[in-house]
């Protein structure tokens, strides 16, 4: 089975914002996090047109994101399937997700999952949380999480073909291949 390519995007975009919004630590430095105008203007570069224009008519449209990026990572920090799944069942609640067809972005008509809420950021918070459930229901909890890399906090959504992503980043990925090199080459010395 797969999922819809618009289930994929929105699940990696509620990455990304966790990403760009929680401080902690990102491929081995500290990170501070975005805020208000920093956030609003960095999260909506990863929109569609449309709704880039729509996410920054709203006027306190950082502080709200930073509030979804909180509400979403205790998702990638699930340390199960059954601690997933409630958070998940939460912020589908709370942000009313309801499925409707649409025909947007030249694709046939597909389904969306907007949240009802006061701004279209709480409309978004819904539709990731329902991706993020589509995912886990497809493939489990193996297709998010952490950041497997030393002293990276990240989140990371997989939607690879083969679902062996376990990284945040190229960087990420090539940091610890370097490492693993390392260490075997001293174990051979």
């Amino acid at each position: 089975m797969q999922l819809a390519s618009n289930s994929q995007r929105q699940a990696g975009l509620a990455a990304v914002l966790v990403n760009l919004a929680l401080e902690g630590r990102a491929g081995g430095r500290s990170y501070s996090g975005l805020r208000e105008r920093a956030l609003r203007q960095a999260f909506a570069e990863q929109l569609h047109a449309p709704m880039r224009q729509r996410l920054l008519s709203v006027d306190d449209a950082g502080a709200r994101l930073y509030s979804v990026a909180v509400a979403l990572r205790p998702v990638f920090e699930a340390p199960d399937e059954a601690a997933a799944a409630k958070a998940l069942n939460n912020l589908m609640r709370r942000y009313g997700a309801r499925p409707y067809l649409v025909d947007d972005v030249g694709q046939p008509f597909h389904l969306h999952f907007h949240g009802d809420g006061e701004t279209d950021v709480e409309a978004l918070a819904g539709e990731f949380a329902v991706s993020l459930a589509l995912l886990m229901d497809t493939f489990g909890t193996r297709r998010f999480g952490i950041c497997h890399a030393k002293e990276c906090d990240r989140a990371y959504v997989d939607v690879t073909r083969n679902g062996s992503k376990l990284y945040c980043s190229e960087a990420c990925a090539a940091r610890m291949k370097m490492a693993e090199y390392r260490a075997r080459s001293n174990r051979n010395r």
